[in-house]
């Protein structure tokens, strides 16, 4: 896929969205539904009822432009279908069409004094060896 930038915003329609609507269907549906301008820096992403389909449509600075993807084996990972529109980051969009999970990881939480108390078992376990004598 030919990539957005890190500038560029991503409205995802959480909602599914009946897939024979072409670009001018969908454009309506970002004017109104969505409330949003077609023609500044952001990708709209739909997703079909079934969740192996998506669209995409933004606005290229030349025309507006439609992308359609399918997976043959497996489908997009979607949150629950809620009336909602999400932000997403240009990598996740990325994740996003590739088929992987993009949804973020939890991070742990790290007890910093268990992390001290093995940093200081790491360093006294280092063994230092004298340098072999030069010939």
């Amino acid at each position: 896929m030919i990539g957005p930038t890190g500038t560029v915003r991503v409205m995802v329609a959480t909602t599914p969205v009946d897939f024979c609507k072409g670009m001018k269907g969908l454009a309506a549906l970002v004017r109104e539904a969505m409330g949003a301008d077609l023609f500044c820096e952001t990708i709209y992403v739909f997703r079909a009822k079934r969740a192996d389909r998506v669209k995409l449509i933004f606005w290229d600075g030349k025309g507006m432009v439609l992308m359609a993807e399918r997976l043959e084996d497996g489908k997009f990972r979607w949150p629950g279908v809620q009336d909602a529109i999400l932000r997403l980051s240009a990598a996740e969009l990325q994740a996003l069409v590739e088929g992987l999970d993009w949804r973020p990881c939890r991070r742990q939480r790290v007890d910093r004094g268990a992390h001290r108390q093995i940093v200081r078992k790491l360093r006294a376990a280092v063994i230092h060896l004298p340098c072999a004598p030069a010939r």
